[in-house]
């Protein structure tokens, strides 16, 4: 036992962990915040019950992400050996949708769509294959558990050699009861199983359609087998007994292809454009640019309208003189209360000017006197403020 202790770090240096791997405190936080597309979580318990992660945690396993308790040996198997601080994790190639949004998503694609469903595919190989094989022939969308099957990961989208880029994926909790969602959408699910009643070539392939496929050793649950409508077989002719999981579903694929959208094509004529759900991936087009550009635009103009609108109302309307105006303009005294210039006090004493109107000494009805009062000649620099203390007699 103790030589083999030794050998432990050993063994541990001599397999590295994988480049989609990422372990330790900080770096495993800064992921899961980043919104990172995680597809498996290891932890043990006393980070799972720690205050920066629990729900951190919680938030990823409702969105699909694979989250299992492991002890601290586990761990330092799955990171070869390094100090991992109890949480290690495993990102994803690409991200994932439940599959509510994938099936409304292929509700509006013009043609029946067509969808792969994997059971107990754990084979990295096997499933970049699937999908590489299904997006090439036209399929919708894939189904994959979260449990006993490949995630998403580097391997995966290296052997799918671009093709996850464009396909939808969709993480179920529980395959069995996503058939049945399935159905009660409308598809009908085909399994393949070599000891199906029904041969590829008999099968109808039309409508909506669900293939699912199991792994290469042990093929369809049978769980599985019960929840589809038929179990279709390829014949074979040659010593070999089965096919593997890769080639069985794109030879499936290929033939509803082939009654589909390939029934009109001869010589060199071109495929048809594909149609993608809403819900897939997709680049910013260039006639996305101008309508944002056009959006941007006219709310600028809005805007500058809506200032300019603004500026003229406050040219028409003149501001209001308040008393907090500047010291030197409050402190000035009325009009009636400033000193008279020499011109005003030389016309002030001539006889025939009428400024005040004179009191009648009896009580008869005398017209009054109109008093012009000029004010066009006020002096550079005063304001002129109403006194309300001022009162006019009649």
């Amino acid at each position: 036992m103790g030589p083999q202790r030794e050998l432990e770090p050993e063994a541990f240096a001599a397999s590295p962990p994988p480049d989609d791997l990422i372990w330790g405190r900080h770096a495993s936080l800064a992921a899961l915040e980043s919104g990172r597309p995680i597809h498996r979580i290891w932890c043990t318990p006393e980070m799972r019950s720690a205050a920066k992660f629990l729900q951190l945690l919680r938030d990823a396993k409702s969105s699909g992400v694979l989250v299992e308790e492991v002890t601290w040996a586990r761990l330092g198997q799955v990171t070869g050996g390094s100090v991992h601080q109890g949480i290690a994790l495993q990102t994803a190639a690409a991200d994932t949708l439940d599959l509510d949004a994938l099936i409304n998503g292929c509700k509006e694609l013009g043609e029946a769509p067509l969808l792969l469903a994997l059971d107990g595919v754990t084979d990295p190989h096997n499933l970049g294959a699937v999908v590489r094989s299904a997006e090439a022939m036209g399929a919708h969308g894939v189904v994959l558990p979260q449990r006993r099957s490949a995630g998403l990961t580097g391997s995966v989208a290296k052997v799918a050699a671009g093709a996850l880029e464009h396909m939808p994926v969709a993480r179920v909790v529980n395959l069995n009861r996503s058939l049945e969602t399935l159905k009660d959408a409308g598809y009908r699910v085909i399994g393949l199983a070599a000891e199906g009643d029904t041969t590829l070539l008999d099968v109808d392939l039309d409508g909506p359609l669900v293939l699912v496929t199991g792994s290469e050793s042990q093929g369809l649950s049978l769980l599985t087998r019960r929840h589809c409508d038929h179990l279709v077989r390829i014949p074979l002719r040659g010593v070999t007994p089965s096919l593997n999981a890769s080639v069985a579903t794109a030879l499936c694929v290929y033939e509803v292809a082939r009654r589909g959208w390939m029934k009109d094509i001869h010589g060199q004529a071109p495929s048809p454009p594909m149609t993608r759900p809403k819900t897939a991936p997709v680049q910013d087009s260039p006639s996305t640019d101008v309508a944002v550009a056009t959006e941007q635009a006219v709310s600028t103009e809005q805007a500058v309208s809506t200032e300019q609108v603004f500026e003229s109302a406050q040219a028409v309307s003149p501001e209001p003189q308040t008393s907090s105006g500047p010291a030197f303009q409050s402190e000035q005294p009325p009009r009636s209360e400033q000193p008279a210039t020499s011109e005003q006090t030389a016309t002030s004493q001539q006889p025939d000017q009428k400024q005040q109107p004179s009191s009648p000494k009896d009580g008869s009805d005398t017209p009054l006197t109109e008093v012009a009062l000029d004010l066009s000649q006020s002096p550079q620099g005063a304001s002129i403020r109403f006194d309300q203390s001022i009162q006019l007699s009649s």
